[in-house]
C-alpha cells in the first residue's frame, strides 16, 4: 500500500490551500499558484487535487496506482451525452489497460523520428513562405497569420490532405479544442457539430486511400485494420483520425503563440537562438514547453487507494499534475521562470508521462523547432501588441489573436 518516499515518519506540514480552477480568470502563472506551492506539495480543488511541485510531479507520473483521469471531464461539467462525450471516451487519450497498449503499439510507428525527419524541409519552406506574407509590414496578427496556417497545413502534410482545406480543418479542431475547456457546456453544440462534420471527413479519408494509397501516414494507419488479428477496427481507425487532426493542430498552432509571447520577454534569448538556431533551436523547444506550456495540467485517476507522503489518496481521486508549476518550481531550477537556453534543465512534462506520454511528441517538437527558427532568423526587436487574447488554463490554452510587432532582419 505504501510507495518507497513513505518509509520514513514527515514532519507534520501546513494545510494545503485551496485553489479555484473552475474560476475563468485562474491563471497557473500567478502569485496564488506559487503561493499554494511554496505551502505545500499539493493544492486541494474542487475537482481533488493538485500536485505542484516538480519532485512529486516526477514521481506520481509513473505511480501505476494512478490511470489516465480525463474520461470524466465532460460529466464534471454535465455533459453526459452527445458526439463529443461518445468520441471521447473512445479517444486514445482516455483508454487504458490492453485497449490502450494495442492502439498505440500499431500507431506509435507511424510518429517516429524516421518518418518525421525528411518532412523537414518541407516545414521550412512552409514557415518562410508564410513570413513572406507579412514580413515588410514590420507587424502581424501571428495567431491567425502564422501558427494556424503553419500547423494546420502541416498537418495536411503528414497525413496527405489537401492544404486548401486547411481552414475549414483549422476551424473545426479549434472548436473540438473548447470541449477541452471549463466552457464545454456552454458550447457543446457547436462542439457536437465539429465533431460530426469532422467524423464525415475522417470517413471520406479512410475511403479514398483504400482506394488509393499513398505514401503518407493516412495510408499507413488505414492497412493497419483488420479487427481479427488484432489491428484497428473502422470505429478505432476514425476515432484516432479525429484526434490526430485536432490534436496535431492544436498543440502546435497554441504552443508557438506561447512561444512567442515568452521570447518577446526575453529579447537576449531570442538574439541568441537566432545567431545560432542549430546549436539553440532544439533547446528553445523545451524552454518554452518548459515555462509556457499549452497543457497546464495532466489529469489521472487513483485506481487504488494509497498513500504518499502525508496523504492517503483515496480510490477514484482526481489527481492534477500542475505541468507549469512543477517545471517552474524553484526547488527544482535555478531561475525557473526564465527561459536560458545554456542551462541544464531537468525534463518536463509538458507531454505528460508513463504510458499516456503524448504520441506525437517528436511531430510537436519538430514542427515548433523549424518554425522558431525561421522566425528568429528574420525578426528582430519582438514585441507582443496590444489586443492579444487568451483562451482560458483550463484544457489546451494559447492565444485567439496574438498581435506583434518586430524589425524584419537583414
Amino acid at each position: 500500500m505504501f510507495d518507497d518516499q513513505e518509509s520514513f515518519p514527515m514532519a507534520q506540514q501546513p494545510t494545503p490551500l485551496h485553489l479555484d480552477v473552475n474560476d475563468k480568470y485562474f491563471r497557473m502563472d500567478s502569485e496564488e499558484v506559487r503561493k499554494a506551492r511554496a505551502a505545500h506539495w499539493y493544492a486541494e480543488t474542487d475537482w481533488g487535487i493538485a500536485v505542484l511541485s516538480y519532485e512529486d510531479s516526477s514521481f506520481l507520473l509513473k505511480n501505476p496506482r494512478l490511470t489516465q483521469g480525463s474520461a470524466k471531464w465532460p460529466a464534471q461539467h454535465g455533459v453526459v451525452e452527445g458526439h463529443f462525450d461518445s468520441w471521447w471516451k473512445k479517444t486514445l487519450l482516455v483508454l487504458e489497460g490492453d485497449e490502450h497498449n494495442r492502439i498505440r503499439r500499431l500507431v506509435n510507428p507511424a510518429f517516429s523520428p524516421r518518418r518525421i525527419e525528411p518532412l523537414h524541409a518541407r516545414f521550412r519552406a512552409l514557415a518562410d513562405s508564410l513570413i513572406d506574407e507579412w514580413i515588410e509590414d514590420g507587424q502581424t496578427e501571428f495567431a491567425s497569420r502564422f501558427a494556424a496556417p503553419y500547423a494546420t497545413r502541416i498537418l495536411c502534410m503528414m497525413l496527405g490532405i489537401d492544404e486548401r482545406d486547411w481552414k475549414k480543418i483549422n476551424q473545426l479542431a479549434s472548436t473540438i479544442g473548447l470541449g477541452l475547456g471549463i466552457s464545454i457546456q456552454e458550447n457543446i453544440a457547436q462542439i457536437d457539430e465539429a465533431v460530426v462534420e469532422l467524423t464525415r471527413y475522417a470517413e471520406s479519408l479512410v475511403k479514398s486511400r483504400r482506394e488509393s494509397p499513398r505514401n503518407d501516414i493516412l495510408s499507413t494507419l488505414v492497412e493497419t485494420r483488420d479487427e481479427d488479428d488484432g489491428r484497428l477496427s473502422d470505429q478505432e481507425l476514425i476515432n484516432l483520425i479525429i484526434l490526430l487532426i485536432f490534436a496535431g493542430i492544436d498543440t502546435t498552432r497554441n504552443q508557438l503563440a506561447l512561444a512567442v509571447e515568452s521570447f518577446s520577454r526575453q529579447p537576449d534569448q531570442w538574439e541568441k537562438l537566432a545567431a545560432d538556431p542549430d546549436r539553440y533551436s532544439a533547446k528553445a523547444v523545451e524552454e518554452v514547453l518548459r515555462i509556457n506550456p499549452i497543457g497546464r495540467w495532466i489529469t489521472r485517476e487513483a485506481a487504488e487507494t494509497f498513500q504518499h507522503k502525508e496523504r492517503t489518496i483515496e480510490k477514484g481521486t482526481t489527481v492534477h499534475l500542475f505541468t507549469l508549476s512543477s517545471a517552474t518550481d524553484p526547488a527544482e531550477f535555478d531561475n525557473p521562470d526564465r527561459i536560458d537556453l545554456d542551462a541544464d534543465r531537468s525534463p518536463h512534462f509538458a507531454f505528460g508521462g508513463g504510458l499516456h506520454h503524448c504520441l506525437g511528441h517528436f511531430v510537436a517538437r519538430a514542427d515548433i523547432n523549424v518554425a522558431l527558427s525561421a522566425l528568429a532568423t528574420r525578426m528582430t526587436d519582438l514585441r507582443v501588441g496590444e489586443g492579444a487574447e487568451w483562451l482560458p488554463d483550463s484544457g489546451n490554452t494559447g492565444a485567439r489573436k496574438l498581435p506583434i510587432t518586430f524589425t524584419p532582419r537583414s
